[in-house]
């Protein structure tokens, strides 16, 4: 948890988990759901300049367009994220979003979620990494210093000579 934020930030941590358990459990999207996401999620939508982009996503719940719901969220909310890889396997859509899709795999830290339903799957992704970009947030002020082991020697490593 931050201290910028108080427990702002450890707060909205634990309600995006609490949605991704939901979203997990969800068998479709419907607009009780998402309303419930752009609560957790919309803060870009209220700057000014996107109020453009928030009716259109007003619109897009209206005609349930879940997809492009989340495909819209996720662009508004997490400019920085892609998502790097959509597969249908063994009944489940699994979505993984990136920050740096030309890495490989290994290299990359990617958020995957998976579930029956493809715009769940995408938004279940969305509010993981999500959460995760949250509690990567640091504050500006230092933390003290930790206090050295018992253990601890101090060594000078110049060479003077």
């Amino acid at each position: 948890m931050c201290v910028m934020g108080g427990m702002r930030i450890g707060l909205k941590t634990q309600v995006s988990l609490e949605l991704a358990a939901k979203l997990r459990k969800a068998q479709a999207a419907t607009p009780e759901l998402m309303a419930e996401i752009l609560n957790v999620s919309q803060r870009r939508a209220l700057v000014p300049g996107h109020s453009e982009i928030a009716l259109h996503l007003e619109q897009l719940i209206a005609a349930r367009a879940w997809i492009d719901v989340a495909l819209v969220l996720l662009e508004l909310e997490l400019p920085l994220w892609h998502i790097r890889r959509i597969a249908y396997d063994d009944g489940e859509w699994h979505c993984a979003l990136s920050r740096q899709r030309e890495l490989p795999d290994w290299l990359d830290e990617s958020h995957e979620a998976s579930h029956p339903d493809l715009a769940l799957a995408i938004l279940s992704a969305f509010i993981e990494a999500q959460a995760a970009a949250a509690s990567s947030v640091t504050s500006s002020i230092p933390e003290p210093f930790a206090r050295p082991d018992s253990e601890f020697i101090r060594l000078c490593c110049d060479n003077f000579a």
